[in-house]
């Protein structure tokens, strides 16, 4: 069965346009947690200068590869792909993986030196939820995994400094969401 998600068809036209600037230069992507394969697919296709890499950890692949072939698999705890990546992309992953593995993540990116790293999803500012909707979305995904929940902005950018990976634009993005764009320093 092809997996679909409704957020990612509502979310993508405003990413596509953050992402076709801050990826005019660049031309292997690195997607890290494709989920569904649907960005993939889609920006694939709106943005062809780029090499999209679509990858997720093992379960997922077979749902992806309904939408796009070649998915690597990737755990960020595990090993990494070689590369070379000058960009990478993640969408909705910081709130479901645990803060450990959120580490993982941008140490992994830190490694691989892109020009870019782009982060899409729901953050918390100074510690509060920016909606009402963000408050219910992260007390259920708590509920659920107790190691999950929508991130600080604070701690992310801070967790990037360490990795060398500075915030350039923290881009408002519709349903309360935020895409972040860091760069190394």
């Amino acid at each position: 069965m092809k997996p679909f998600s409704e957020a990612s068809e509502r979310n993508r036209a405003p990413i596509l346009e953050v992402l076709k600037r801050i990826f005019r230069q660049s031309s292997r992507v690195l997607e890290i947690g494709s989920g569904t394969g649907q960005h993939a697919a889609y920006f694939a296709s709106e943005l062809p200068h780029l090499a999209w890499q679509a990858s997720d950890v093992a379960e997922n692949l077979p749902g992806i590869a309904h939408w796009v072939q070649g998915a690597i698999e990737l755990d960020v705890m595990g090993r990494w792909p070689a590369g070379p990546f000058d960009a990478v992309f993640t969408a909705n992953t910081c709130h479901i993986m645990s803060w450990p593995q959120v580490e993982a993540m941008f140490a992994g990116v830190a490694r691989l030196r892109p020009r870019v790293f782009a982060v899409y999803g729901p953050f918390h500012y100074g510690g509060n939820p920016t909606s009402e909707s963000n408050a219910r979305f992260d007390a259920m995904l708590r509920a659920r995994d107790p190691a999950s929940g929508v991130r600080d902005f604070e701690a992310v950018v801070r967790l990037a400094q360490q990795q060398r990976l500075m915030l350039e634009e923290d881009n408002a993005m519709p349903a309360n969401n935020r895409l972040l764009v860091f760069r190394h320093d």
